[in-house]
């Protein structure tokens, strides 16, 4: 189909696919998932405590062992895992095969201290692309799809897990990676692909680069865009969607579990993300107590792998927040709401508790404002300050900024209950995002205790 076809008007895909295309997980009924999860997570518990050390030590030092999991409830009474603990056992200690088996490694990029490395057996890579094509398919890609891949490769999980998933599912995939925007858009509009797969953040810098060019990214091929890697708002959909005429979904993972592809949200239905249970058994618990919640309350997500050869994990912590609930586009498998934060992206402000969507939400839904902002957090006296920084778009005129900044700034004060400042600048002065976006800055005093 052409550029000029797909301008004729509006595309929505949002029906259900043919049940024959689905896996036969995806088909199973809650009874018969939660069987094959036991089985599963009982295996896991005694591949993990026979090769991996670390769990040996933290499940003797919890009283606990394989044999005590009797029913899926008593996940509960194993310790959790952290990014911490995989720092610990940097590089190899968590493979629970002999290194001579890992046929790959991805890590982490090490930012904040010592990168967290995770391995994949051949079958791990059968897996991952399997819940990735699923997860392609899910979000209303299909087999012959041109797919235009602009996460990053390397050993960001993002690249390969994206590109692997797309030509088990039998699609033409072009592996742009990050970067060089102008040609992002110049091979959209020559290969005239139907699926992009990007974060959101670096999608919005592509939507510009289409407009500064002279282009309407309205009239280019793309019909579904699958964006992750990062917390995105449904205000932010409401933008994408508009602005390149496309549905917009949801996808989610993280490295430590597998990659992305552990959750994905359904184009029929889009009202969160149906978590792969078959392979990733979540829970949710209270971030404090680590009590685990029932299903509907907000918390902390929590994933054990139930079919990782080479890395299993064991109640990972993900310092994601979300709630779980019942599946709705694949019935047997819960959903988990779209992340509303993580608990180490969590602002305190003079008591409050503030997160970046929030302010997206805010600044989308303010006439006159760009969706790019970034947050300053530094210190007046003895007071912690945030300043909020964001773009006007283009056809914002001058005399509307500062009407623009005290909406902003009222609206912060009465949905988060904290004053924060505001100051609208000029389109296109803050730095774009190629991959994961980093939008607060700390540059708050720091004394010794």
């Amino acid at each position: 189909m052409t550029t000029t076809e797909h301008a004729a008007g509006p595309r929505r895909l949002g029906t259900a696919p043919d049940p024959g295309t689905l896996d036969a997980a995806e088909r199973m009924g809650v009874d018969e998932l939660r069987a094959l999860q036991l089985e599963r997570l009982q295996a896991t518990l005694r591949h993990a405590y026979a090769n991996v050390p670390h769990y040996r030590r933290a499940f003797d030092e919890a009283g606990v062992h394989p044999d005590d999991c009797r029913e899926l409830a008593d996940l509960a009474r194993f310790p959790s895992t952290s990014k911490a603990d995989l720092r610990e056992n940097y590089p190899f200690g968590m493979f629970a095969v002999p290194r001579e088996e890992v046929r790959r490694v991805h890590a982490s990029s090490g930012t904040t201290g010592l990168p967290t490395v995770v391995g994949y057996t051949e079958a791990d890579l059968g897996v991952w692309a399997t819940v990735m094509a699923r997860s392609i398919r899910a979000a209303g890609g299909r087999p012959g799809d041109v797919l235009h891949n602009a996460y990053g490769y390397g050993l960001f999980t993002g690249g390969l897990g994206a590109h692997y998933g797309a030509e088990k599912l039998g699609c033409t995939v072009v592996p742009v990676s990050g970067g060089m925007t102008p040609r992002q858009v110049q091979l959209i509009r020559d290969f005239e692909p139907r699926v992009i797969m990007v974060t959101p953040s670096y999608m919005l810098t592509v939507i510009d680069e289409f407009e500064k060019e002279g282009m309407d990214p309205r009239a280019s091929s793309l019909q579904i865009g699958i964006f992750g890697a990062e917390p995105w708002t449904e205000q932010m959909r409401q933008e994408m969607e508009e602005r390149l005429d496309i549905e917009a979904i949801d996808i989610y993972g993280l490295s430590e579990v597998m990659g992305p592809g552990v959750a994905q949200e359904c184009v029929e239905t889009k009202d969160g993300l149906h978590i792969w249970e078959d392979h990733f058994y979540p829970e949710v618990i209270d971030p404090i107590t680590g009590e685990v919640l029932p299903e509907g309350e907000e918390g902390e997500l929590v994933f054990t792998s139930l079919t990782k050869e080479a890395m299993p994990v064991i109640r990972y912590r993900t310092r994601d927040l979300t709630r779980l609930l019942p599946g709705t586009a694949r019935p047997g498998m819960r959903r988990m709401q779209k992340i509303t934060g993580r608990t180490d992206d969590m602002i305190i402000l003079r008591g409050v508790n503030l997160f970046p969507t929030q302010i997206e939400e805010v600044v989308l839904r303010t006439p006159g404002l760009s969706p790019h902002f970034s947050l300053l957090l530094t210190t007046r006296g003895r007071m912690d300050h945030l300043t909020v920084r964001v773009e006007a778009r283009p056809d914002c005129p001058p005399e509307r900024r500062e009407p623009a900044a005290a909406e902003v700034r009222k609206a912060v004060k009465d949905t988060v209950g904290t004053s924060v400042d505001v100051t609208v600048v000029d389109p296109e002065t803050l730095p774009r995002s190629v991959g994961k976006l980093k939008r607060l800055v700390d540059e708050r005093e720091r004394t010794g205790a």
